[in-house]
């Protein structure tokens, strides 16, 4: 199922209707889409390099206001919406885990992280920091650095090593995000360890 959905995101990106899809694929990752928005954005900046800036301000905003529906759905329906999504997808108890074990400072820090690199999946931290009423301000400010950095560090791949560049981001740049949350949690510990 995973491989056709993937698929189908993929054909996206050689319609007319491509920026459409790339704002509501965008929107739906941050709340209860499994297929993240990269997948649709790569080929269309591909296929369009003079647009590439253009698709990352469309997926940025697109991005954040899907977050802010996650926080929405976190914070007003947790229970009733929710929580059978989380179900869908297997991550309920996980969430629950998540959810019992972390403070308000740490769920900043994973909305930042979940932004960049997608750890945890961008729709439970969404979903969590509605769920623990983090501000919405501080929630979206977060969301626009996390999820524009991605999206703009991407296009500018794109645009300055073409297609070369492609495969190495499709194999290689959740590791490279994923190093760069790591650093970023170290250096989130040493501040906590240091102050007090």
């Amino acid at each position: 199922m995973l491989r056709r959905l993937y698929d189908w995101t993929m054909s996206l990106a050689s319609r007319k209707s491509a920026e459409v899809w790339l704002g509501i694929i965008s929107f739906v990752e941050s709340s209860v889409f499994l297929v993240p928005a990269d997948v649709l954005f790569l080929p269309m900046a591909l296929a369009k390099p003079e647009k590439v800036w253009r698709y990352a301000i469309i997926a940025t905003i697109t991005s954040v206001l899907g977050g802010i529906a996650g926080w929405v759905l976190g914070y007003y329906a947790y229970e009733s919406v929710a929580r059978p999504i989380l179900e869908f997808y297997g991550k309920a108890d996980a969430f629950d885990q998540l959810r019992q074990s972390v403070s308000y400072e740490t769920i900043v820090l994973l909305l930042v992280t979940s932004g960049l690199a997608h750890l945890p999946p961008i729709k439970i931290v969404t979903i969590l920091s509605g769920v623990v009423h983090v501000d919405i301000w501080l929630f979206i400010i977060s969301a626009i650095v996390a999820r524009g950095a991605r999206f703009f560090f991407l296009a500018w791949l794109l645009q300055r090593y073409g297609e070369p560049i492609r495969h190495f981001i499709e194999k290689r740049l959740g590791l490279i995000a994923a190093g760069g949350a790591v650093v970023l949690i170290l250096l989130y510990a040493a501040f906590h360890v240091l102050a007090v």
